[in-house]
């Protein structure tokens, strides 16, 4: 399944093509970076949410293709 990638202000997400899961991309007041995974109720996998923090923009970019690998249908 593809997913489309949007920049808004300093977030950037990733949104599978069947819409029920959205990985984002964020910094953080502490400079840190936040990854956050929400996949909706009507996902074929059913609902989940996950975060993770990291020090590097580079590092976080890794956590959410690695998420956005594991939630290929």
């Amino acid at each position: 399944m593809d997913w489309n990638e949007e920049r808004e202000g300093g977030t950037t997400r990733f949104t599978r093509s069947d819409g029920t899961v959205v990985v984002s991309v964020r910094e953080t007041a502490d400079t840190r970076w936040a990854v956050t995974l929400d996949r909706l109720e009507q996902a074929p996998e059913g609902p989940a949410y996950e975060r993770e923090t990291v020090a590097t923009r580079e590092a976080a970019l890794e956590v959410a293709a690695r998420w956005r690998s594991a939630h290929e249908p």
